[in-house]
């Protein structure tokens, strides 16, 4: 097994936004970066291989081929296809290979991913990546879990990773984000739905007034441009992600009614976005406004009953 993280050949399941940006942030420090992803081979792969052939990333065919070339898998897909992939890569994994798990899974989940991985030879470790990953890029601040996550530590820490080792038991990392995300994606949920609705109303700068007084230390205006917009661009997975927060609560017997209709909500905006996107004109109009009044608008333009 390669000790030297600068030696390693890093693995990439999933090349979407958090899998390319792990690859540039490597790539800029010499490592070598493979890449697998399920749109390769499909007429949406285009994007995927301008940005590979920019980067120098190779991109491969399989989660075999993937797994059975690299030192170091991250594997960043959507919350659903956690145990999928882990499952996936058992079949090429090498001994003694590690398999950092990145999704916004459950701890449930986390553990039949480790099972699958820990049982082919390789050594699984969960990662729970407590904020936006774009702003912060590799330097993210990462939770670790499992009997290996404090091995790993100071390797990813030498790639440029902000990581923390939560507990070398598994669930530990994972429960941790899980938890936080009712607050933080149910707060998304609320908000577009409050302003949206106080925008209907003309109540708006009144709930905003309100709102600020109770709540002095947030800029509510840029805080609900900020949460339009990701919902709008990331609803759909992460409306999948809080599928898995509420599978987290149910996992201890509460019914996750909060995370349910969270989940709802931000599959529901996504599908706005989509119905906008691919509609007669081929454009999108949603569209990073830094104003959340012309999303609330096109929002209740589909919705809002005709007088």
């Amino acid at each position: 097994m390669v000790t030297d993280p600068f030696k390693w050949q890093v693995g990439v399941v999933g090349y979407g936004e958090v899998g390319r940006i792990l690859a540039e942030d490597l790539r800029t420090q010499g490592v070598q970066v493979s890449a697998f992803d399920v749109k390769i081979g499909t007429r949406a792969e285009g994007p995927l291989r301008e940005h590979a052939a920019a980067h120098g990333v190779e991109l491969v065919v399989s989660h075999a081929d993937l797994a059975g070339r690299s030192d170091f898998i991250v594997s960043a897909v959507t919350a659903s296809q956690a145990v999928p992939v882990a499952e996936a890569c058992m079949r090429g994994v090498r001994s003694g290979t590690w398999f950092l798990d990145f999704n916004s899974a459950s701890p449930g989940a986390k553990r039949r991913a480790a099972k699958l991985i820990d049982g082919a030879g390789g050594h699984y470790v969960e990662g729970a990546v407590m904020t936006s990953v774009p702003p912060h890029r590799i330097k993210v601040p990462l939770l670790l879990g499992g009997p290996g996550a404090e091995a790993l530590r100071p390797l990813l820490a030498q790639l440029g990773f902000a990581p923390k080792v939560a507990s070398e038991k598994l669930g530990v990392a994972s429960a941790t984000k899980m938890c936080r995300s009712v607050m933080i994606k149910g707060l998304e949920a609320m908000v577009i739905e409050s302003l949206t609705a106080a925008r209907a109303y003309g109540v708006e700068d009144a709930v905003l007034v309100s709102m600020k007084e109770t709540f002095p230390g947030i800029d509510w205006e840029k805080q609900a441009a900020y949460f339009f917009q990701r919902v709008i661009e990331h609803g759909r997975r992460r409306s999948e992600e809080v599928r898995e927060v509420a599978e987290t609560v149910r996992e201890i017997g509460l019914t996750p009614w909060s995370s349910q209709g969270t989940a709802e909500r931000q599959a529901w905006v996504a599908d706005l976005a989509d119905e906008v996107l691919f509609g007669p004109k081929g454009t999108r109009e949603f569209a990073r406004s830094t104003d959340w009044r012309v999303e609330a608008d096109r929002i209740l333009a589909k919705v809002k009953p005709t007088s």
